[in-house]
């Protein structure tokens, strides 16, 4: 027991006579001189940001409502798909529908046309009569989807 108090008692001498400090920050480390901000006094005024800054979301509803005033849609080109304009002629069940292309001879088959997801989603109603934007598989030019309504 007592070899174990002196070898422990030894040891402690080392550490205090060497500049080694195993605690203390290394020399190139930044000291934190401020406190964190979980243990600011209440005393302390805090800082809020000014009312007229938008931050995060609201930032980027700001933006979204400049788009709207605009009249053109802007969207991404597809290389693989054919885009024409149409008209629809018939309504048929699970949301797909019989459309003629707009300048076609009357000699052409009809296009049979589902609509796309973003309609799906939004629940835009398509009835007889619209005119449309659809998309054509260039594999199979008799079916296509519908991606826009016009007004």
């Amino acid at each position: 027991m007592m070899k174990y108090l002196l070898v422990l008692l030894s040891a402690l001498v080392c550490l205090s006579s060497t500049s080694v400090s195993a605690f203390a920050p290394a020399a190139g480390a930044s000291v934190r001189t401020q406190p964190p901000s979980f243990l600011a006094t209440p005393s302390e005024p805090q800082q809020f940001p000014s009312s007229t800054a938008l931050f995060g979301k609201k930032a980027a509803r700001a933006l979204g409502n400049e788009r709207k005033g605009k009249k053109e849609r802007v969207k991404k080109v597809k290389d693989d798909v054919i885009e024409v304009e149409g008209t629809v002629i018939e309504s048929l069940p699970n949301a797909m529908f019989r459309c003629t292309i707009d300048g076609a001879p009357d000699t052409q088959d009809p296009v049979l046309a589902t609509i796309s997801g973003k309609i799906r989603k939004f629940y835009v109603k398509i009835l007889v009569g619209d005119s449309v934007t659809i998309e054509l598989s260039p594999y199979d030019l008799t079916r296509g989807r519908i991606t826009f309504r016009k007004r």
